[in-house]
């Protein structure tokens, strides 16, 4: 089905005729919502006359058969049909192709009032990129908003977010925002899914673009209407989003604990068994504190060729703290640290096995002599897990 309306880079024009470009485009992401997407594409159309602004609404379809697409049809405003089934995909191919300046999208069960949108054009207009609703400042009505979410899955998952990215948003899953074209095309978030309004926040973050919020108001769904939001599926994409798009909570902070405090047991069980509280601490502890290192350093390398790929592939904006590990000399660096680590973990061999031969290749001590094989082993360990990352940068920082 094609686009039901008129040339999308045509003007708009008022009621006297004149030729006026589009200001504002309502896009409304919509599956089989046909109890109340007049009453929403009505209330945006209201909006227009009321705020004398030249605007239009867009209902980007994905795969509606309820006889949505007719009632949108009938009220005359565009349809795009979206094949590809998300949230993200109705959004990201609705927004382009709206023609307004400024884009405000919202969801099409009436639960955000598409007549109250002073707000969000005032300030897009005064030069705000994303202007994100509030509806904990501005009320949630009773039964629009289930009680877990509310008070438990919204909070708690807002605060990671703010914790993980530095944001001030309070209410990272308000569905009605507004942003303006440019704004789009430096946050360009690539989720199909119900990620995609989290990740325009958390880009819009990270490039360093303006954000506000105003409040907003939430009203319960039409009665009957079965809800799109599966609560646990949901959380956890929310969170594994989270993490995925942050590689500095995800590996480097969790890394730096471990090799940190694997390396500072090591060193104070290196000299000889310790005993805390009548339990004694030797090599087996030493083993595992090891252990910590080796996981904590691979952490590490994890997180920053996570970082290098992120910036490459635009997820991310350029990072000066992390400007070396892009540079195509990461192979030269890896394979000259990772080497002298290996030959730190053979010489540490080495005298292990002298102290061996000095007992005639005999029994041995396990205690003075694993204080030597241990951190070969991790010396070792960590100069070819060096070298692999040294190369995988290179080919990271490759460009044609």
């Amino acid at each position: 089905m094609d686009i039901k309306t008129i040339n999308p880079d045509a003007a708009d024009t008022s009621g006297d005729g004149a030729a006026r470009a589009v200001e504002l485009s309502v896009v409304m992401p919509c599956l089989n919502e046909s109890k109340t997407l007049s009453v929403c594409i009505g209330k945006a159309l209201g909006f227009f006359d009321a705020a004398g602004v030249a605007g239009e609404v867009i209902v980007a379809d994905n795969g509606s058969t309820d006889g949505s697409i007719k009632i949108a049809e009938d009220l005359g405003v565009r349809v795009v049909p979206v094949s590809e089934r998300g949230y993200g995909q109705a959004l990201k191919t609705g927004i382009e192709a709206a023609r307004g300046r400024y884009i405000i999208m919202g969801d099409a069960d009436d639960s955000y009032d598409f007549s109250e949108l002073y707000p969000f054009l005032d300030k897009l207009r005064a030069g705000d990129d994303l202007v994100m609703g509030n509806r904990f400042a501005g009320g949630i009505r009773d039964g629009a908003m289930p009680a877990l979410h509310r008070y438990f899955g919204n909070p708690l998952l807002t605060g990671i977010g703010r914790l993980l990215f530095k944001s001030g948003c309070k209410d990272f899953y308000c569905g009605l925002r507004g942003f303006s074209r440019e704004s789009y095309e430096r946050m360009r978030p690539k989720s199909g899914g119900m990620e995609f309004a989290l990740e325009m926040l958390v880009r819009a973050t990270m490039f360093g673009l303006k954000v506000s919020e105003v409040p907003t108001t939430l009203s319960p769904d039409a009665p009957g209407r079965a809800p799109h939001l599966r609560t646990w599926r949901d959380g956890w994409r929310s969170l594994r989003f989270f993490m995925l798009f942050s590689p500095r909570w995800l590996f480097w902070y969790p890394g730096l604990i471990l090799m940190a405090s694997g390396f500072l047991l090591g060193l104070w069980l290196m000299p000889g068994s310790k005993t805390v509280d009548g339990v004694t601490l030797d090599v087996h502890t030493l083993l595992y504190a090891a252990t910590a290192v080796t996981l904590g350093y691979q952490s590490i390398l994890f997180a920053v060729c996570a970082k290098v790929h992120a910036v490459n592939t635009g997820l991310h904006p350029p990072s000066a703290k992390f400007a070396w590990a892009g540079d195509r000399s990461m192979l030269e660096a890896g394979l000259l640290i990772g080497g002298l680590l290996v030959c730190t973990g053979v010489v540490l061999g080495l005298l292990a096995v002298s102290g061996w031969s000095g007992r005639s290749f005999g029994d041995l001590d396990p205690s003075s002599t694993m204080r030597l094989v241990i951190p070969s082993a991790l010396a070792m360990m960590m100069g070819v897990q060096t070298v692999f990352a040294g190369c995988f940068l290179g080919l990271l920082g490759m460009r044609e």
